[in-house]
């Protein structure tokens, strides 16, 4: 029993030491909020002088921030989407690798990948079978469906069912930093002054500092995910096209409509808003004709769903 107990102590040392990113994110976010509100947007509210600015300035900062928490909880709380345990046995048509038979015309189909062979995909670490764009992850230790990457911060993979809010997430961490950033540095001029307290001048630089540095980190990876979502792609899928230096669009490409479409759900009026799923169950993925026949061209083994038009 204490060998049995012992050896408990580090896994749970371990699985304790996951959530720090966590802490450290929630704590940024809690920090910055307090420093924000009560250094600055409050006493301006209670200027006479600056009232009006001051009351703007907490209503959008704490609707941004409101939205940003509910991204970052969804985050961490949806699951990205795993392949179902029953294997959906689908009729499959094999394409050969020299086949020319495709219209120039780009039209959209589903597809799934395979092997040269032509067997389906399934995975060496859990035994199923490997959907499009589907990768395992060895820390989730599952297969993950159109996995992104696995984001320590968030202590879960981002994936088909989780992508809209991590996109957001980022989208609503660079409004919030820059609010802080440029609203903020009137605060900040006017503390830099002999009268001013120091632990007010010492909070107030340290946020605006801090804001400034995670505002310039988080503003490129969005502007990152952005080009992603423009080229159809996944994290895992551009660093397997950089290994070749081949940063083309993937077949998965339907457009700039259409690629918001697959991230951020069918309705574009909801597309700013932590809801609505994106089209799909991340097992089946629409794909241009056009550069389905390119990469016929390069080699690559495609089994194409076979389906009747009614």
């Amino acid at each position: 029993m204490e060998a049995i107990s012992s050896s408990s102590k580090p896994a749970r040392f371990t699985e304790g030491v996951k959530f720090l990113p966590v802490a450290f994110v929630w704590a940024n976010i809690i920090g910055l909020y307090l420093i924000y509100m009560s250094l600055h947007a409050l006493p301006r509210y209670r200027s006479v002088q600056h009232h009006l600015h001051g009351a703007s300035q907490i209503v959008v900062f704490n609707i941004v921030t409101f939205l940003l928490v509910t991204c970052y909880v969804l985050c961490i709380m949806v699951q990205p989407g795993t392949v179902p345990d029953k294997e959906e046995d689908p009729t499959w048509e094999y394409v050969p690798q020299d086949e020319r038979a495709l219209g120039a015309e780009s039209v959209s189909l589903n597809l799934q990948e395979s092997k040269k062979s032509g067997d389906r995909r399934h995975c060496k670490w859990c035994a199923k079978y490997k959907p499009d764009r589907c990768h395992h992850c060895r820390v989730c230790r599952t297969c993950i469906l159109k996995m992104d990457h696995h984001c320590p911060w968030i202590y879960n993979c981002v994936g088909f069912a989780n992508h809209k809010y991590f996109f957001l997430l980022l989208f609503y961490t660079t409004i919030d930093t820059h609010i802080i950033i440029w609203t903020m540095m009137e605060s900040v001029r006017a503390a830099v002054d002999p009268r001013t307290p120091f632990m007010t001048m010492f909070l107030l630089l340290f946020g605006e500092t801090l804001a400034s540095f995670l505002g310039l980190l988080v503003t490129t990876f969005f502007g990152f995910h952005i080009w992603l979502m423009m080229k159809a792609m996944t994290t895992i899928e551009f660093c397997e096209k950089s290994q070749s230096r081949s940063y083309d669009s993937s077949v998965y490409n339907l457009g700039f409509y259409g690629n918001a479409r697959a991230v951020l759900g069918a309705n574009p009026l909801l597309w700013c808003f932590p809801c609505a799923r994106p089209p799909g169950d991340g097992l089946n993925f629409m794909s241009d004709e056009t550069r389905l026949a390119k990469d016929m061209e390069s080699g690559k083994g495609i089994r194409r769903r076979t389906h009747q038009k009614t």
